[in-house]
């Protein structure tokens, strides 16, 4: 089973604190995200910065894009990133339209969806979804369990590559034992720690633990 990547998620308000999280956190990163909140005050230029300082990592532009997907994905691909985000509640013209710029484009999962939505991602070549707790839901309390996995399973059954986020941390990765998860996402875990890089290595430590390191 191939080792999940870990991605971290950067939200912060201000270009240089981003920066500085990422530069420290780095070398037990394998994607870095220019988070949504980030892209609202800086635009793309959060991603030509994390191309020009992470040259070998895999760089997502989290737009969570709605409409125009064309021009956002080509925006985004021409400022460096490899992957980009569209909302579930998007059409199938505008994932298509992204798609034709940004190839690896991921659907990302809040609440409306269906399983024939998921279809029909798949016949149009998504092959990529995220699965996500909101900020909101936990803060709410919602916590992950057994109905998470077995959405995540479905998907994978289903040819996607699933991501996962939302409140992730070290301790939660043994939920995933087993699960041959893409990515693991995370956010305030890491940016919000003392020592970013120590944070980070603690949940690859975790990864490594239960698929192997490569």
């Amino acid at each position: 089973m191939k080792r999940p990547k870990l991605q971290v998620a950067l939200d912060q308000n201000t270009l240089p604190e981003a920066l500085g999280i990422a530069t420290k956190a780095a070398p037990a990163l394998d994607v870095v995200e220019a988070g949504t909140i980030l892209q609202l005050q800086t635009g793309a230029e959060a991603i030509r910065c994390f191309r020009q300082a992470f040259p070998d990592k895999i760089i997502v532009s989290d737009t969570k894009c709605a409409d125009a997907g064309g021009t956002v994905a080509h925006n985004s691909k021409v400022a460096g990133a490899d992957w980009m985000t569209v909302i579930c509640c998007a059409t199938i013209p505008t994932m298509q339209a992204a798609k034709k710029e940004i190839n690896d484009l991921q659907v990302e999962l809040y609440q409306g969806w269906t399983w024939d939505d998921a279809q029909k991602w798949r016949e149009i070549g998504i092959d990529q979804v995220v699965y996500h707790q909101s900020r909101d839901a936990l803060l709410a309390g919602e916590t992950w369990g057994e109905k998470d996995l077995n959405v995540v399973k479905r998907f994978i059954d289903m040819g996607f590559k699933v991501s996962v986020t939302g409140g992730l941390n070290a301790d939660t990765i043994k939920l995933f034992k087993g699960v041959p998860v893409w990515t693991f996402i995370a956010g305030r875990a890491i940016t919000g720690a003392d020592d970013p890089l120590a944070a980070a290595q603690e949940i690859r430590h975790e990864i490594d633990k239960y698929w192997g390191e490569e």
